[in-house]
């Protein structure tokens, strides 16, 4: 029922050779699935001359070639879908369905991309010399250190290598150790369709040791990470020293805004549906919900209204539609953010603690009152809990609303268009929403502004992100 876990360098699947290894957890019923290898740094090293080779011989190949394999990996990800998803739900807790439907928009990014890989246009520049032509060209840039988070484990490693290969560089993935099996089961499937070895490496381990041996390597040239704003500042401190490029997408705190003019009952099943996808444990989730007064109550009322009726449980059980935290360490979180609140004069509506003694799972919570000096406000909750506060002017909103460090996304729901576009141009995020909570797909970019990121993934713009311009002034003989 679970994968099979290994290290893959060098187009082999090997146990590593520290001996070093760690359990892998269902946090629906915290048993072992599986044993994980860590990497030594020989085997990094490894990883390392493999990735060096294998961009070499894949920038050779011809994007209309990289584009068949690249398809073809979609295609086979679409025919384990099943497979995949039931991995998933084992070590990370989501819901099936939402684990199918994130191993169907993986698939559709390897397909965008294998599109996309057609069409890394430069351009021809009117040259003010004669006989001469001038030209702009991208070029890959180079083997990339990619390192992915525990949430989402099969969009986040197949995004990152989907975006590198298709740019014609060779990657070193290292997936979030408590959900290996996801991205190794994609990593198979990269080989069924005949990625050349060297291309993609994966590797796990101590993250710090990992990223400590990799990032300052010759052999790389760009960093993509997707986690917390601190680990981010240090890689990026890291790989500055080498003048190499990064894409950072780090944590958010996403605002919500509720003008007065809405359908209250639409709006509240609308954004509960989103906070509580992956129980909250999702970057772009809603975690800061402020209300016009007049419309408050009401909303509030069929907020909590949904949150109890969520029904918690194992993620493999189809009466489940909240699955578990994905480790003890979120429940700790949950517990820290809702005392303070507490503390803070919050009132608790519904949820904020823990459920049962076996699993991680925390129930749905719903908090007002809640001042906005309290750590809800102030730091990304990542997991289930919702915040409500009042406003009642447009500015005083948008002062609060982007008066944090960060700027993933944000959202707005608004029947005026004349508010939809003076609240989207205002609000400082790198994905805003109105009158939706659509702000990701293969085709868009995904990126932050302020301290939640540097760069975007997906989209033209993410290919791009993994290849260099160059300029060409040539003339004739």
């Amino acid at each position: 029922m679970y994968e099979d876990l290994a290290l893959y360098i060098d187009g082999e699947w090997c146990q590593g050779s520290t001996g070093e290894s760690e359990d892998v957890i269902n946090p629906a019923t915290e048993k072992v699935l599986g044993v994980l290898p860590h990497a030594s740094p020989a085997d990094l090293d490894r990883a390392l001359d493999a990735a060096d080779r294998g961009f070499r011989t894949w920038r050779a190949v011809k994007p209309l070639e990289r584009a068949g394999i690249l398809k073809r990996v979609g295609e086979l990800i679409r025919a384990r879908a099943d497979h995949i998803a039931r991995i998933m739900t084992l070590e990370q807790g989501k819901p099936l369905p939402e684990s199918l439907a994130e191993v169907q928009i993986t698939a559709d990014s390897y397909e965008w991309a294998a599109e996309e890989c057609k069409r890394t246009y430069g351009r021809v520049i009117p040259s003010r010399f004669d006989g001469t032509r001038m030209m702009a060209v991208y070029q890959p840039i180079g083997p990339v250190a990619a390192f992915s988070p525990w949430n989402f484990p099969a969009l986040m490693p197949g995004r990152k290598v989907a975006t590198a290969l298709a740019a014609g560089c060779s990657v070193i993935v290292k997936p979030a150790e408590e959900t290996p099996g996801t991205a190794i089961a994609i990593v198979r499937l990269c080989e069924e369709a005949g990625v050349p070895k060297g291309v993609v490496n994966v590797v796990f381990g101590v993250p710090a040791h990992v990223s400590e041996h990799l990032i300052p390597s010759p052999v790389i040239r760009k960093i993509s990470f997707t986690g917390s704003i601190p680990v981010g500042k240090h890689l990026a401190k890291m790989a500055a020293e080498g003048m190499k490029k990064v894409t950072m997408e780090l944590g958010g705190h996403s605002p919500v805004v509720v003008f007065d003019d809405v359908d209250v009952e639409t709006v509240a099943r609308i954004t509960a549906a989103a906070k509580y996808r992956n129980a909250g444990q999702v970057c772009i989730a809603p975690s800061r919900f402020y209300v016009h007064d007049s419309v408050h109550d009401g909303f509030v009322e069929k907020f909590v209204e949904i949150s109890r009726s969520l029904k918690l449980g194992d993620g493999l059980d189809d009466a489940t539609q909240m699955g578990p935290m994905a480790n003890p360490r979120r429940i700790e979180a949950m517990e820290d953010f809702v005392a303070d609140a507490r503390d803070h004069g919050a009132k608790v509506h519904c949820g904020g603690a823990r459920q049962g003694n076996q699993g991680f799972f925390f129930e749905p919570t719903v908090l007002t009152d809640v001042p906005d000096d309290a750590k809800v406000m102030r730091l990304e909750p990542f997991g289930p809990l919702a915040p409500i506060v009042r406003f009642e002017s447009f500015d005083e909103v948008v002062e609060r609303a982007n008066s944090l460090p960060y700027g993933l996304a944000a959202y707005a729901f608004t029947k005026s268009s004349r508010r939809a576009m003076d609240i989207a141009d205002a609000l400082e995020a790198g994905m805003v929403a109105v009158n939706s909570m659509i702000v990701a797909s293969p085709e868009t970019p995904f990126g932050g502004v302020k301290e939640s990121g540097v760069g975007h993934e997906a989209g033209t713009e993410g290919v791009l992100e993994h290849m260099v311009l160059k300029m060409i002034s040539q003339t004739g003989a």
